[in-house]
């Protein structure tokens, strides 16, 4: 492919809606991490959590903004949308490879083990997380791919 060969519109777009997201991204995060997750911390009355995974090929901590639709006690419900991409989003494919995560929520950093929701899980969770966020019906609309939910468990204490 040549140097100046057009862009494919649909790779256009997802480099566009990546860096967008990525830039306001990198905003909230830093006001949340000043604050220590006590500034910027709802999102549509969802609570937002700074969940930090450990990159599955660079192994280097991998830092993003989430909000959490669903919260059991101490349990925490992610939504792997990607705003209704048809790829799954970088933190899932980490939280995959590497369930070890750490969360900052409300000014505590806590550590978690993070696990993919099961068919019955999720059909259980599914309506409690579009009745906290209507979008999330809309973007598993728009893609071809079954948007998975990640259960993050508090890690065990070690002995």
């Amino acid at each position: 492919m040549s140097r100046n060969a057009p862009m494919d519109p649909t790779a256009w777009a997802n480099a566009w809606k990546d860096a967008a997201a990525r830039f306001w991204t990198s905003l909230h995060e830093a006001a949340f991490r000043a604050s220590n997750g006590l500034l910027f911390n709802r999102l549509g009355g969802m609570p937002v959590v700074m969940l930090t995974t450990t990159g599955r090929r660079s192994g280097r901590p991998r830092t993003t903004m989430l909000t959490a639709p669903v919260r059991d006690g101490e349990r925490l419900v992610l939504v792997a949308s990607y705003g209704g991409d048809d790829r799954h989003p970088a933190w899932f494919l980490n939280v995959r490879a590497h369930p070890q995560v750490e969360v900052l929520m409300d000014g505590r950093a806590r550590r978690m083990r993070a696990r993919v929701a099961s068919a019955e899980e999720k059909a259980a969770l599914w309506p409690r997380v579009t009745a906290a966020a209507w979008n999330y019906a809309q973007y598993q609309q728009q893609t071809t791919r079954d948007i998975p939910l990640v259960i993050l468990e508090p890690e065990p204490p070690s002995s």
